[in-house]
């Protein structure tokens, strides 16, 4: 996953010289249709067509998000399973092909974002998560 913009500068200030960077207590997973860039941006998934979408808030924790390992590049995973619940679909079904963390249920900012390993259409009645492990976030 990449780092937004937002984020990059907020971690720099925190590093050197600025204000520190207080993490959200609660972050909120994202889906979309259209890639979302460093600067924000994409197509996230319409409720106009699936249309109990919601961003699915995750709080942030050690318990939903275990300590990261590794290096080259470090990693660090969901802990819990983040479940969209049972797709409501109406029309063309979505195809989704990225996913980002925000820090707001609506709007707000893009934390990170990231191509998902295979785009999924989504279905009327197909329930939609991240699996525990399944949400990889790294660090660019």
């Amino acid at each position: 996953m990449a780092d937004s913009d937002y984020l990059e500068l907020k971690l720099l200030d925190g590093v050197l010289g600025g204000p520190d960077f207080v993490r959200p207590g609660t972050v909120y997973i994202a889906l979309y249709t259209a890639a979302p860039s460093d600067s924000g941006g994409g197509t996230e998934v319409s409720t106009g067509v699936w249309t109990n979408y919601a961003r699915v808030a995750v709080t942030n924790n050690a318990t939903n998000f275990p300590a990261a390992s590794g290096t080259s590049p470090a990693l660090k995973s969901n802990g819990v399973a983040i479940s969209f619940g049972t797709a409501a679909i109406t029309g063309g079904p979505p195809v989704v092909t990225h996913v980002a963390i925000m820090d707001a249920a609506s709007g707000g900012n893009q934390l990170k974002w990231g191509v998902l390993t295979s785009s999924k259409t989504i279905n009327n009645g197909d329930p939609v998560s991240f699996p525990i492990g399944d949400l990889d976030v790294t660090h660019d």
